[in-house]
């Protein structure tokens, strides 16, 4: 068998959406299928403000600047991410200072965290992994405490939820990212979702070249004002019009990954050298990834996999561990990360995995320890 780490799950609606802004021959870059996607993901996540970019990244970005963090300024983050969620505080010339995350969520451990605080510290951003919340509500209390921002990286769990309450509605903001691996994809894309008009208007202005107004510049004759510096972090309406078609499916991709998270689970619940995905009671997961932990022969069994097209893979490695990181002094042990970046191993989720293929998975799995 082939099997891919991740699917993209799409039907002729996706097509059609795309083909619609094409047909129609103006509107491709500044449409009014934005705003309506920036409200659709809004209103599911249950936050007032959602805008609209063309990555996560440069979500993190805007987000950076419309908190007005800067020189000086340091943000507490996990070493166990996608590299973009340290970087992002480099961009606007703060400083990452990473903290170590705890085995049940692998989210910031809360502990830790308040150690690294410090009164050069603006914010703590954690992230919520593979579709599942990290300990968000003891972060949020502890954010409150020491007065400094919270902002969700959610760029892997759409959906996610601790007692009912959505990922991205925790904090002061928060990001999500729409590129191929994640929940729903438009390909590339991402958003900046907020309760508050002042870091909304910020991020529009950024986002958008410091250009105020929401006209159409394209089509416009108006002379229009430039208030600020910004950049060109611009979501297309071709991208928006997808989004509206995944985000027609988000409910039915979500009972996929579930179900058949849920069925992996259950071939693979007698193999005693893995350990499988634990979510804590009143955690809503929606299984962006699916991590297994192996304490002995996790690379191995990785490149068993691979020669049996099972596509599996680490995420994530430990980002201060990483050469660019090393070069800029970080030279730190984080115990907890550096452990299960050791263990990790993500097999393939997605809604159109089938039953045999997940057999097939569990059988090579098995076979490998035997």
């Amino acid at each position: 068998m082939n099997i891919p780490l991740f699917k993209i799950y799409w039907n002729e609606s996706d097509i059609e959406n795309i083909a619609s802004i094409i047909r129609s021959g103006k509107y491709w870059a500044i449409g009014p299928e934005i705003k309506e996607f920036e409200k659709r993901v809004a209103d599911y996540v249950g936050v007032e403000y959602a805008h609209a970019t063309n990555s996560g990244t440069s979500a993190l970005h805007a987000l950076m600047l419309a908190h007005n963090i800067g020189e000086g300024d340091e943000v507490i983050v996990p070493s166990f991410t996608f590299i973009a969620t340290a970087n992002a505080p480099l961009f606007v010339g703060a400083k990452p200072v990473f903290a170590d995350i705890e085995e049940g969520t692998y989210g910031l451990d809360t502990s830790d965290v308040e150690r690294k605080i410090t009164p050069r510290t603006k914010a703590i951003m954690p992230i919520h992994y593979g579709g599942s919340p990290c300990q968000i509500v003891k972060l949020q209390k502890l954010a409150e405490r020491y007065n400094l921002l919270l902002i969700e990286d959610a760029a892997e769990s759409l959906g996610a939820s601790v007692n009912g309450q959505k990922v991205c509605s925790f904090g002061d903001s928060a990001i999500l990212s729409f590129c191929s691996p994640k929940v729903i994809t438009t390909g590339e894309g991402g958003m900046v979702l907020t309760n508050s008009k002042d870091t909304y208007e910020k991020v529009k202005l950024i986002c958008n070249q410091g250009r105020a107004g929401d006209c159409d510049y394209f089509s416009t004759t108006e002379q229009m004002q430039y208030v600020s510096l910004g950049y060109n972090f611009r979501m297309s309406t071709i991208t928006a019009a997808l989004g509206l078609s995944q985000m027609d499916k988000l409910d039915e991709i979500i009972y996929w990954r579930r179900f058949n998270s849920d069925y992996l689970s259950q071939k693979l619940s007698n193999v005693l050298e893995i350990g499988l995905p634990m979510t804590p009671p009143s955690y809503f997961q929606v299984y962006q990834m699916f991590t297994i932990r192996v304490k002995n022969y996790r690379d191995e069994l990785k490149e068993y996999l691979n020669r049996n097209g099972i596509g599996a893979k680490v995420y994530f490695e430990p980002v201060h561990k990483s050469l660019f990181y090393k070069k800029l002094g970080y030279h730190i042990e984080l115990p907890v990360t550096e452990k299960i970046c050791n263990e990790v191993l993500t097999l393939p989720m997605y809604p159109e995995l089938s039953l045999e293929e997940m057999d097939y998975m569990a059988d090579k799995i098995k076979e490998f320890f035997v």
